[in-house]
């Protein structure tokens, strides 16, 4: 895809900082109001960890939990705990392994410089809508120092994908639950998929409490992978192939970002933005040939395929 598509730096994680698009929520989830854990104090766990922390600490915007802390470099203060008031820890949304979640980027593999240009496009007005608002206040807290230091560390992470993607023409009920992401619903049951991606987690548990080795499962409608790699290739002159600028394998070329096991959602929505005009800038220019001509099906096909190559 012409240059840059981007998975890029980071979006909100917690409730209430997105507005909905209209007829796709599924895309743009908005964490409905609640009471939260009935038990804010109640040790948790997840497995092969020996750490244990309360729903208030997993919660914690300047001390989120690091359940393997053996198995990363060590983070630096802008990813591990932030500053107050305003600049969250970079690890709350998108974990210590950088692999984020569904409301979030996976930021592991991420070139340094690709991630700094991001946060200048949010703090310059060049990433605005839906789901911006809180990257643009934390870009615009953060001094350089910060930004770059988070750059680098994610930047240093090697590539990891977290879902498995299942082309299926039906999808698990689901409902958009605590952090703006998506569970099965407690009665169980399937309903048509439509032109949608559903992301449900493998374990709800596991997803609310942040473990990074929780992964989920991406539905898609049939056929979307396979077209996918058809439009990734140029679609017959409909769109430009993604390889271009994001490399073989699209596993990324110099400051361009790898888009090979992206979580699909996130990359649905920056084709869309784009497309709609909410994110500028120079590289961003650069793609709007590329997202011109396609429709939602198209970008949900794409997303899809690129979610299921290896990183």
């Amino acid at each position: 895809m012409r240059r840059i598509l981007s998975t890029a730096v980071v979006l909100a994680c917690a409730a209430g900082f997105a507005l909905a698009v209209e007829g796709m929520d599924w895309a743009y989830p908005v964490t409905p109001k609640g009471k939260g854990p009935p038990d804010k104090e109640k040790m948790l766990s997840v497995p092969g960890s020996k750490k244990q922390y309360t729903a208030a600490q997993i919660g914690d915007n300047f001390n989120p939990p690091d359940w393997f802390p053996d198995e990363h470099p060590p983070m630096p203060a802008s990813v591990s705990t932030g500053r107050q008031p305003g600049v969250r820890a970079c690890a709350l949304c998108h974990l210590p392994t950088g692999g984020g979640h569904p409301e979030s980027a996976n930021m592991a593999g991420l070139p340094a410089r690709y991630v700094i240009r991001a946060m200048e496009e949010y703090r310059n007005g060049n990433r605005v809508g839906v789901r911006a608002t809180t990257m643009i206040d934390i870009a615009k807290a953060m001094n350089d120092d910060e930004i770059r230091s988070s750059a680098e560390y994610f930047a240093s992470l090697k590539p990891h994908a977290r879902q498995k993607v299942v082309e299926s023409p039906t999808a698990p009920k689901s409902f958009v639950g605590g952090g703006g992401m998506r569970y099965a619903s407690p009665e169980g049951g399937e309903e048509p998929i439509g032109s949608r991606i559903i992301m449900i987690p493998d374990s709800a548990e596991g997803a609310q409490r942040r473990n990074p080795k929780s992964n989920f499962v991406a539905y898609v409608p049939p056929g979307s992978v396979a077209n996918g790699k058809g439009l990734a290739a140029g679609g017959n002159g409909k769109t430009v192939a993604c390889g271009i600028c994001h490399g073989p394998g699209l596993k990324g070329l110099g400051e361009v970002p790898g888009l090979a096991g992206r979580d699909p959602t996130y990359t649905f929505r920056q084709l869309y933005d784009i497309q709609q005009g909410r994110r500028k800038g120079d590289a961003v220019a650069l793609m709007k040939a590329v997202v011109e001509k396609l429709t939602i099906d198209d970008m949900i096909a794409l997303s899809a395929y690129t979610a299921s190559l290896e990183p």
